[in-house]
């Protein structure tokens, strides 16, 4: 039996054992079962397809033949129906998914983009951006933190919940976390969108938003973001969010007892060794600390 006819019987669902086997030796066998899941997945708008057919059939001058010259023509019609919806639902399903790369707790991860742009994410971090259409649109989206070096070409955008980046340069980290926002420009020129109001930032410049309130900073010297190289770094910053970033970088959880995390903490921590991170974070605001599991308790002394 041709391939033709194989594939018209499986379409019918119409296939004996003997047949099913022979379908199954077919070369592109795999190929057809992948765009039959794919449809599954596919939900197309809310459609009467027996009632828009036979809107169709009615626009069409009858023909005098008999019951079964109709009935032959209208199977194949519905076999070539079945296979533009399979069709469709692949080239749409490709053309929308979306790539997702994530972080965990004390990872980090490069991801190169299809431009020969790059993005580190630092830990607990998500990214996303599509392939399809980054010819058009090299937008990315981001909730957590990543170091961008971007190729030289059209706009590029990071997208997060609290504001918008636009590239006018090559290299800067942005850093978007529950009620934090920072935007570092290290090299050429970024835009900011927050509150749809744009701040141009050149290199060394930051854009720094804490609860609502846009903090100024001093110039950045640094060439790279601190955690690229295992280190976290804060200048006067409030001391929850010290707190925050060792939990992401070390999968611990802190219980505070008489201590205000809002107050200013300026200093480092690294990220390969607990014990020697702890002390960086307690003894200059004279905590005192103990482990319990997973959870590490401050005291004040």
């Amino acid at each position: 039996m041709n391939r033709e006819v194989l594939i018209s019987k499986w379409l019918d669902n119409d296939l004996n054992d003997q047949e099913l086997e022979a379908f199954k030796n077919l070369e592109d066998y795999d190929d057809l079962i992948k765009l039959s899941n794919s449809v599954q997945t596919f939900k197309a708008d809310e459609y009467d397809t027996p009632k828009e057919l036979e809107r169709v059939l009615s626009t069409i001058t009858p023909i005098t033949i008999g019951a079964k010259k109709q009935t032959h023509w209208f199977k194949p019609f519905m076999r070539i129906a079945a296979i533009l919806a399979i069709c469709f639902s692949l080239y749409y399903y490709t053309t929308t998914l979306n790539t997702n790369i994530t972080t965990d707790v004390a990872q980090k991860t490069t991801v190169d983009l299809p431009d020969e742009s790059s993005a580190i994410l630092n830990a607990k971090s998500l990214l996303v951006y599509n392939k399809k259409s980054w010819e058009n649109e090299r937008d990315v989206a981001l909730d957590g933190e990543a170091f961008f070096k971007v190729a030289k070409g059209s706009s590029f955008n990071v997208i997060t919940k609290s504001g918008t980046v636009t590239v006018y340069g090559t290299q800067f980290n942005v850093k978007q976390r529950d009620h934090y926002f920072e935007v570092i420009c290290y090299e050429g020129l970024v835009g900011v969108t927050y509150n749809s109001k744009e701040t141009k930032l050149k290199a060394g410049d930051s854009f720094l938003n804490i609860d609502g309130k846009i903090i100024a900073k001093e110039k950045e010297n640094r060439p790279t973001p601190s955690w690229l190289n295992n280190e976290s770094q804060f200048k006067s910053m409030p001391y929850k969010e010290v707190l925050a970033e060792f939990e992401r970088q070390y999968g611990i959880t802190f219980s505070l007892q008489n201590i205000d995390n809002e107050q200013l903490f300026t200093g480092n921590f690294t990220h390969d060794n607990i014990d020697i991170a702890l002390k960086s974070i307690t003894l200059p605001l004279q905590l005192t600390y103990s482990k319990t599991n997973h959870t590490i308790i401050l005291k004040r002394e």
